[in-house]
């Protein structure tokens, strides 16, 4: 199977056995074959997550199913690593492969040091032992993009994360790498597709489509632009959970789309009804670098268990924060995406929910017992 696995499967490519090879991957997948982490990974077009052939997590269909050679590939194609099964941290079983994610690795390093450039390919190539010509031809090869290319599209996806967050337009800029602003908008118009301030104001422009459906806490509300989901809202009524989305977007494009958000609104459905106790779902959420770091922070709450706001505070490195970490609370506006009800008060009783407090009583009382019963 794929342990020799890299180079046997780029020979059954380069052959036109694509469907071969994909069929031996999927029988990996199913049967979560450890012998196979490192060959490849696989990614959920209906979740947006990529893991490991072994992940535990519940097997998805066939039809919804993508492979990549590095974890790069698939976060490159807009994926995010599973936080059960941690794809992104597995070493390659090919060295070919290993050599490519090491200077990967070597980008995102002198990008997170606000380098203004990567490191030069000669460099890249001495730095994971081999030459300019071959750590190219393994870049377009297992990534389908130059190193440089790598380069330039990493930096630019920290710039629109800084500018999602509300950051500064010379903030997420400095901070992706740039060392000036004219770096970015001589190439906006074909990278990002307008300049970035407008980027950052693009709530204004944005278009997103709705659905709701009902569900074990009443009627459930799941809407979401072409990068992710903009909200998920619990409630009685249709009506009340259409006019509180039209008043938090109101300057958005709202449409109603059963049909493009029936997978999302599955896989919550399954959650509520503990089927799916891992929701890694995209996020296009507008939110402040803080709102962030704790979202995240709430994210990485075990299903079953709960936190209190003070312990949020000082994971995230600001213990005196606990007011602010009980507001950023308050204002996410992706429930169970972003599991907001498992953050309690510090005498261990639930407090507030956006939703209700009965509510999080109620799925905190289900998430404790089925966690339980593992």
């Amino acid at each position: 199977m794929p342990g020799k696995g890299s180079d046997m499967t780029e020979h059954h490519l380069r052959l036109g056995n694509k469907a071969m090879v994909e069929q031996q991957y999927w029988n990996a997948v199913a049967s979560r074959a450890r012998d196979a982490d490192g060959a490849f990974v696989y990614a959920v077009t209906t979740t947006g997550v990529y893991c490991r052939p072994s992940c535990p997590s519940r097997r998805p269909r066939r039809e919804n199913v993508e492979f990549f050679p590095v974890p790069e590939a698939a976060e490159r194609a807009g994926y995010r690593p599973c936080r059960r099964c941690r794809p992104e941290r597995q070493q390659a079983s090919d060295p070919a492969a290993e050599r490519v994610r090491q200077a990967c690795r070597l980008i995102d390093e002198a990008l997170e040091e606000g380098v203004d450039g990567a490191p030069s390919l000669g460099r890249l190539a001495a730095s994971v032992g081999t030459s300019a010509h071959q750590l190219q031809r393994l870049f377009k090869r297992k990534i389908g993009i130059s190193p440089r290319a790598f380069a330039d599209a990493r930096r630019l996806a920290r710039v629109k994360a800084g500018l999602r967050r509300g950051d500064g337009v010379a903030g997420a800029l400095y901070d992706a790498g740039y060392g000036s602003s004219s770096r970015l908008y001589e190439r906006s118009d074909a990278q990002l597709g307008m300049t970035p301030a407008t980027y950052r104001k693009r709530g204004a422009g944005m278009t997103i489509g709705y659905t709701i459906a009902p569900c074990a806490l009443g009627r459930v509300l799941v809407a979401a632009t072409e990068r992710g989901i903009a909200a998920v809202s619990l409630g009685a009524e249709d009506a009340a959970l259409e006019a509180a989305l039209r008043e938090e977007y109101a300057a958005a494009t709202l449409r109603r789309d059963d049909a493009a958000l029936g997978p999302w609104v599955a896989a919550i459905l399954a959650h509520l009804a503990g089927e799916r106790p891992d929701l890694a779902l995209p996020l296009d959420l507008q939110a402040t670098s803080f709102q962030w770091r704790v979202w995240h922070e709430l994210q990485r709450i075990p299903y079953g268990e709960t936190a209190s706001y003070a312990e949020i505070a000082r994971r995230i490195g600001k213990p005196r924060a606990v007011r602010a970490v009980a507001n950023a609370c308050a204002d996410n506006r992706a429930a169970l995406v972003v599991p907001c009800h498992r953050v309690v008060r510090g005498d261990g009783a639930p407090g507030g929910y956006r939703w209700g407090a009965e509510r999080k009583a109620t799925l905190l009382a289900a998430e404790k017992q089925r966690a339980a019963r593992r």
